[in-house]
């Protein structure tokens, strides 16, 4: 009878050592459940600890701690800023932009960073804008020290509104002790980019009702001149179309917008996998698990980084974005549109590609006389100027060798779909590439579409690598 008993308990505990961490996966799939299938939620932060279980649960579960509600529709995490200068203001802006920053044992680039946003855009740009800086170190005598600095330099611009320096209380932030090592990082590492990583959620959840779009920039960063109406321009060609993340820097995690909709569950994100990886690798997760699996990133970049030494230790940083212009005021506008064609497409090399500021391009077969790639505009506007390029530097020959480009209205249906009833030639293609400024003084009607056609066929396939507009009219007033 004793043997029996022994036997019973043994396998109590063995179903208690199983259910325990099946429990602990239940757990955490509930939570990922409840991220990506809820449209808000709340993640009230505190540094409540879960009772300990006798295993080491999953490494999602060991920091579930920092958040206590997950079912709350507000969409909030519950923290309790500190105001250090300025406050937000009633009216809600078109843009936010998101500065972290933290004592760097070498350099200090956060007054240029500021100096650079505000310099580089001009008094009517300045009242859609309203920068947010977190001053995240925990060294509260410094953060005193540089608050006044910011105050004597930008007082008018914290007057204004334009410009708030807060702080999360260091009791709100996950453990950062005893972190996982992943990739073999020493500890000190792994502790500081996890720290980053909440110090960018804390950061994202404040700035989440302040405007229509969010700006994240790091602390040592230059920005071109009117970044704020190129940034205009590149929404409005992408009005109708989804995205998650669009990119004007291909450094880091600088100049990288999303809608403010979406700041509460990046801010989620960034803390649930605060200890796993660096932010800057976290996002391309992000953007993916929300459907947007290929990156948009627009040249030229509007940001440069300009620090010399990082955060990190004060290790050198040379890196610079090749492709950063100082003056890149004159991106195109690009109206939004329809494309078509009826040039056989080379795998997703698709129309759309051609007519966006991004970097691809479409790709077509060998086209043939007669063959057209046609661009239907939402609305009918005025075209000042279009400039086209075929081609590319490692397929030189892909040109369009022989072709017109067309402006046309009277936008009639047909069997084929929508198109122009009247066409008029504003020019041939020379060498693979058209420009034709003064449209408006050339064309007397409202355009409702453009059109490439090929005058004559070709054995070369084509690629169509930009199509560039710029309206008589800015696209946001």
């Amino acid at each position: 009878m004793r043997l029996v008993w022994k036997s019973l308990d043994k396998m109590r505990c063995l179903r208690k050592r199983s259910t325990i961490p099946f429990l602990g996966f239940l757990i955490t799939f509930l939570l990922f459940l409840n991220l990506y299938i809820e449209d808000g939620f709340v993640l009230e932060g505190d540094k409540r600890q879960l009772r300990e279980t006798s295993v080491c649960p999953s490494s999602a579960a060991r920091y579930v701690h920092t958040f206590r509600d997950l079912s709350n529709a507000s969409g909030a995490i519950n923290v309790t800023y500190r105001y250090l200068a300025g406050a937000p203001l009633n009216r809600k802006k078109y843009l936010t932009i998101g500065l972290s920053s933290v004592k760097r044992k070498r350099g200090n680039y956060l007054l240029e960073t500021i100096k650079s946003i505000f310099d580089q855009s001009s008094y009517e740009e300045l009242k859609e804008i309203v920068v947010v800086v977190h001053l995240a170190d925990f060294d509260l005598v410094w953060c005193e020290n540089l608050v006044q600095e910011i105050s004597r330099k930008f007082a008018h611009h914290i007057i204004a509104g334009r410009l708030l320096v807060i702080q999360a209380p260091e009791e709100f932030y996950p453990s950062l002790d005893g972190l996982k090592r992943n990739y073999n990082d020493p500890e000190d590492r792994v502790r500081f980019r996890s720290k980053q990583n909440a110090d960018y959620a804390f950061l994202l959840n404040f700035c989440t009702n302040l405007s229509d779009f969010y700006m994240m920039l790091e602390d040592d960063v230059r920005c071109s001149r009117n970044f704020l109406t190129a940034l205009k321009k590149v929404i409005t060609s992408r009005e109708g179309s989804y995205w998650v993340m669009l990119e004007f820097s291909k450094l880091g995690y600088i100049g990288k917008l999303y809608h403010s909709r979406d700041l509460p569950r990046l801010a989620h994100f960034l803390l649930m996998f605060y200890q796993e990886m660096p932010c800057d690798w976290l996002l391309i997760h992000f953007r993916g698990l929300l459907a947007q699996k290929d990156v948009i990133r627009f040249k030229p970049s509007l940001f440069q980084h300009m620090g010399y030494y990082s955060s990190y230790k004060g290790a050198e940083n040379k890196l610079k974005d090749d492709d950063f212009e100082e003056d890149a005021v004159d991106i195109p506008d690009n109206p939004p549109a329809s494309m078509y064609t009826n040039i056989n497409v080379f795998e997703n090399y698709d129309a759309t590609k051609a007519y966006s500021t991004v970097d691809e391009y479409f790709w077509g077969k060998p086209p043939s006389t007669g063959d057209f790639f046609l661009i239907i505009f939402n609305k009918s506007t005025k075209i000042s100027k279009i400039k086209i390029a075929t081609g590319s530097d490692d397929r030189q020959n892909d040109i369009l060798h022989h072709g017109a480009l067309e402006v046309g209205e009277k936008l009639v249906g047909t069997k084929k779909g929508k198109q122009c009833s009247s066409f008029i030639t504003l020019g041939e293609f020379k060498n693979g590439n058209i420009e034709v400024q003064d449209v408006d003084h050339k064309i007397s009607f409202d355009i409702e579409c453009v059109r490439i056609v090929v005058t004559a066929g070709q054995k070369e396939w084509l690629i169509i690598r930009s199509i560039s507009l710029w309206t008589t009219q800015p696209p946001i007033q």
